[in-house]
């Protein structure tokens, strides 16, 4: 990877005498191609193409312009999807408002609405590209773990996601689902179309890691939903990398700022801000934030979260293996899931129909509607005695008189089992900012109970006086999606998304707690239940099932030993050999002794066949070709756990698997990925 103090022209041939020569060469040689069309016009791009890279690799490496490019390209496509999104619901709400007096048709509008773009959704992506639905994230995170899936980063599948998503994001609050988690898995195929562009144009083409370009963009991807870089980092260490490079710190850095930076001037722009302010801006007070002693209410609140956060992921464990065992759910979720999408959205829409059970609910808020609301700095509990001084926040939660604390109550015990049942939805969609309003909602409801029995007894003690509310719900919001994801950077993005650093230190308090309790027994995460549902081969997401899986010998598992070569094979045999895929082909010293003396690459046979050929020749293997040292040999009590940690660090290597110089097999990552699955089948 270059860096931005390498020397000027460093990613070109160095300096403008041996540009002038590369650039009439390349002109020559296609002048002199009589069979290829518009000959001098491809001379002349050819000639411009050469001289603006060598003019860009003055500045800095070739690189360096992809990770900008990613970052304003996915703002740019994050926008897009939140301006096609907020038209749809106006649309929706729009056509409500007309059916006004009229229940029957405005439940038809509530409930058809979402349920059509549901179906829509599954329909297209299942038709489209099936790779294309749910999350996203256990994949990427697949790959990045070094696994070959080539068809989850295809054009088809960013076209049906892109779009899949903006129909699930347009049925509103009514699915609750959000956008996080889609959004990432196309900034890596962004990304990784990218990483192609920037090595066709590179003027040196040096090996560099495939995945590099694939963990910046699962940074952007955060950076370019919420506006917030630093957090964006942080999820791209925890969720979504296995090991971090520290060589990836800064790319991830500048392109989510790029990103972050495009999404907020995007916002200004449009009129949606005045300027590069918070996204979910928010009025804490900062002369006493909160009192010394609420520091016990904000642990006891991440115990809470942590509680509700075991029951959450029991129930969304317990639900895929429900879908996945049951004939009549194996069936429509294989071929019917436009019509399994549009019964469940259509029974979700009418339990939250504003007339029934929604007005409970806060129904008709969106989802950033509905955080804007609970991260409100005013006490529920004190204006809902005063009718002249109730706020929009307060009337979309006690629109029909009840008390707040029974509306929060009821979206908290309705959402819990309404979210669990989305998640089988098979569209692309996010389950990020779902749980993160959750949490919101929890610790909104803690705060609203500690708020009204501060207020009671304010002649005894005046320090509770005015107890923040909506600093309760950010604290829980952090600590209910952290502990459902088993990371820290909801904190990060909790802060970043409203700008009150003032409450750092509780939000991290309560996260901490919630993430200790969450993660007691091994119990995986969110994403991690989702691999395993999943069969990935994604062996942290493994080894939570199942901890024996990591330690199993390499040996056990090793499958059909692959095609070889003695030393003095001859041209017949190394043709037999070439006719593989095989990159390194080992080679023994003989097919009965099986002592493995290295490997020799695949070029080299075919120079070698080759060389036969012209010279009508019989000569042997060793009298031709290089023999390579093998640097690293596996041996077959060695554990899967070791084998991938190795694997990881040799790259493309091949690694051979010997028992006291014997050869017993190899290991690439295409065989990994095998062993992997095969492991997957166990749990």
């Amino acid at each position: 990877m270059n860096s931005w103090d390498e020397s000027p022209g460093s990613e070109t041939d160095g300096n403008n005498k041996e540009n002038q020569p590369e650039t009439s060469h390349n002109k020559s040689r296609l002048l002199s191609e009589p069979w290829k069309p518009c000959r001098q016009p491809r001379a002349a791009v050819k000639e411009w193409q050469l001289k603006l890279r060598s003019c860009l690799g003055t500045v800095c490496g070739m690189q360096w312009y992809g990770y900008a490019a990613l970052g304003v390209l996915t703002a740019i496509l994050s926008f897009i999807m939140d301006l096609s999104v907020t038209k749809l619901l106006r649309a929706h709400q729009w056509l409500y408002m007309k059916l006004e007096g009229h229940i029957v048709l405005q439940f038809f509008c509530w409930t058809l609405y979402p349920a059509c773009l549901c179906s829509f959704a599954s329909s297209f992506s299942h038709n489209i590209c099936p790779f294309s639905t749910g999350s996203g994230i256990p994949e990427v995170r697949t790959m990045l773990a070094g696994a070959e899936m080539p068809h989850y980063l295809s054009l088809t599948n960013m076209f049906a996601k892109f779009l899949g998503l903006i129909c699930t994001l347009a049925a509103g609050s009514t699915v609750f689902l959000g956008k996080v988690g889609p959004f990432v898995h196309l900034s890596t195929m962004l990304g990784a179309y990218l990483s192609k562009l920037c090595s066709l144009i590179q003027a040196n083409k040096k090996e560099r890691a495939a995945d590099e370009m694939l963990v910046v963009a699962a940074a952007v991807g955060v950076a370019s939903c919420f506006g917030a870089p630093i957090s964006g980092v942080l999820f791209s260490v925890e969720v979504m990398t296995s090991h971090f490079a520290v060589r990836h710190y800064c790319p991830c850095f500048f392109s989510a700022a790029c990103g972050a930076a495009t999404f907020r001037l995007l916002s200004v722009w449009s009129g949606d801000g005045e300027t590069l302010q918070a996204l979910f801006k928010t009025n804490f007070p900062t002369a006493v934030p909160f009192y010394p002693l609420e520091v016990l209410l904000f642990a006891f609140l991440g115990l809470l979260c942590g509680v509700v956060c075991c029951l959450y992921l029991f129930c969304h464990r317990w639900i895929l293996h429900f879908t996945k065992t049951k004939p009549v759910f194996i069936r429509m979720l294989t071929t019917e899931k436009g019509l399994y999408s549009g019964i469940v959205v259509f029974f979700l829409a009418s339990l939250t129909f504003p007339h029934s059970a929604g007005q409970f609910m806060a129904s008709k808020f969106t989802m950033k509607q509905l955080l804007t609301s609970l991260l409100d700095n005013g006490s529920w509990s004190s204006q809902s005695h005063n009718a002249s001084v109730q706020v929009e926040p307060l009337l979309g939660w006690s629109s029909s008189g009840t008390p707040v604390y029974v509306s929060l109550a009821v979206f908290l015990l309705m959402k819990m089992w309404m979210l669990v049942l989305a998640c089988t939805l098979p569209l692309p969609a996010g389950y990020f900012m779902p749980v993160f309003v959750y949490g919101a909602a929890i610790g909104r409801l803690l705060g609203e109970g500690v708020a009204y029995i501060s207020s009671a007894g304010e002649s005894s003690d005046q320090q509770w006086a005015s107890i923040n509310p909506g600093g309760y719900a950010l604290a829980g919001a952090a600590a209910f999606s952290g502990a459902v994801t088993h990371t820290l950077s909801p904190v990060l993005v909790a802060v970043e998304l409203t700008g009150q650093f003032s409450h750092a230190v509780p939000i991290l308090l309560a996260t901490l707690l919630a993430n200790g309790l969450a993660r007691s027994g091994h119990r995986p995460s969110f994403y991690d239940a989702l691999s395993i549902s999943k069969r990935l081969p994604h062996l942290p997401s493994l080894k939570k099932a199942c901890p024996r899986l990591p330690s199993t010998p390499v040996g056990r598992v090793l499958g059909v030993k692959s095609v070889q070569l003695q030393k003095a094979a001859g041209p017949a045999e190394v043709q037999n050999a070439v006719s593989s895929t095989d990159t390194q082909i080992p080679v023994v010293e003989s097919h009965e002794s099986q002592v493995l003396l290295g490997f020799v690459l695949r070029p080299e046979l075919l120079m070698f066949l080759r060389r036969c050929e012209a010279e009508s020749l019989e000569k042997r293997l060793d009298e031709v070709c290089c023999i390579h040292p093998t640097s690293v040999l596996l041996s077959p009590h060695s554990t899967v756990q070791e084998t991938l940690s190795l694997l990881s660090l040799v790259g493309a290597q091949t690694l051979f698997v010997a028992d006291r110089g014997r050869l017993l097999g190899r290991i690439t990552w295409s065989e990994m990925k095998r062993i992997l699955e095969d492991l997957a089948k166990e749990i």
